[in-house]
């Protein structure tokens, strides 16, 4: 049995990776962390899970008595953790923050996308889960990385639901504002470029083109769809071809035949690409659920590899019918 604790407990992905891992037949939550909701019952804050945990939130680390420690923390607070205190060292950690996605001799934090780096994350000892919209957008385009084929400037627009704001309200989160409208921002300068253009270069080394990103903001509460295009004079057929062979091993993501929709990846842990030419135009449609594949649910799939479990366990979900 792993024995889990989670810091930052009172958000949207902990309270996904809570449901995740209550129902994991290999795991047991020994502390959730939440110095503000100390004492309260999880159920005060995650209403969801009535009936599923009688566990209480604490202000205690109890680091010793675990094996893997996550942390749901607001970006730049897991650095500061790390930097001021001491994890075991056989503690496993997997961060959802932004704090070491990117690689450097400072840290020995692993970038935790199983597509691209699977075989590290099940030697890893820390991971740094991806971010959503970079998850989304990069098994869009991996297939092409591999094989070189990235030699042209990326389009990308992206759609995100309001859970993807995170759980504080805030001006453009609010269900007013949101309901019945579209918006963008950070175009061209969202803070997931700098991971997605790291896993390009990992597999293409000689990429160098811009990825223009529109992101945006939808009046759904969760999923990411994204469409990518870019110049490509390879036909379709071998195109599929190539990504067919690309995810053949890989548990969640799946190239489809018709133009899917967003419901179908939602409460999953699933990706769905959909390919089409126009001309020497590549169109990509990629999809996921923000806070499953796009966060906790990837999370879940990483300490399945870091312990050697099968990588599916507790993460066979399934959308709503409508």
């Amino acid at each position: 049995m792993i024995r889990v604790g989670i810091i930052g407990g009172a958000g949207y992905t902990a309270g996904e990776l809570i449901r995740l891992l209550i129902n994991h037949p290999d795991t047991e939550i020994v502390f959730v962390n939440s110095t503000s909701n100390a004492g309260n019952l999880i159920t005060d804050v995650h209403e969801g899970l009535y009936g599923e945990t009688d566990l209480r939130f604490t202000d205690q680390l109890p680091l010793d008595e675990i094996d893997c420690l996550f942390f749901c923390t607001a970006h730049g607070d897991t650095k500061k953790f790390m930097e001021s205190h001491s994890v075991p060292d056989s503690v496993k950690i997997i961060d959802l923050s932004m704090d070491y996605r990117i690689a450097s001799p400072e840290h020995d934090f692993t970038y935790g996308l199983p597509e691209l780096n699977r075989r590290q994350i099940c030697m890893a000892k820390h991971i740094a889960n991806p971010g959503c919209f970079a998850t989304c957008i990069q098994l869009g385009v991996l297939p092409l990385a591999k094989h070189l084929m990235l030699n042209s400037d990326l389009h990308v627009n992206a759609v995100t639901g309001s859970t993807g704001a995170g759980v504080k309200p805030s001006a453009t989160s609010h269900f007013s504002w949101r309901n019945d409208n579209i918006s963008i921002y950070k175009p061209f300068t969202h803070q997931h470029l700098a991971e997605i253009r790291q896993s390009f270069c990992q597999l293409q080394n000689s990429f160098s083109s811009e990825i223009r990103f529109i992101p945006m903001r939808g009046n759904f509460s969760r999923g990411i769809f994204a469409t990518t295009y870019l110049s490509c004079k390879v036909d379709l057929e071998e195109i599929r071809k190539l990504y067919d062979e690309y995810y053949n091993d890989h548990s969640f993501t799946f190239i489809v035949d018709k133009n899917p929709d967003l419901k179908q990846v939602v409460n999953t842990n699933k990706c769905l690409i959909y390919l089409q030419k126009y001309e020497d135009q590549l169109l990509i449609i990629s999809m996921i659920d923000n806070l499953l594949k796009g966060a906790s649910g990837q999370a879940v799939h990483n300490m399945n590899l870091m312990f050697g479990l099968e990588e599916t366990i507790g993460l066979h979900l399934k959308p709503s019918a409508f």
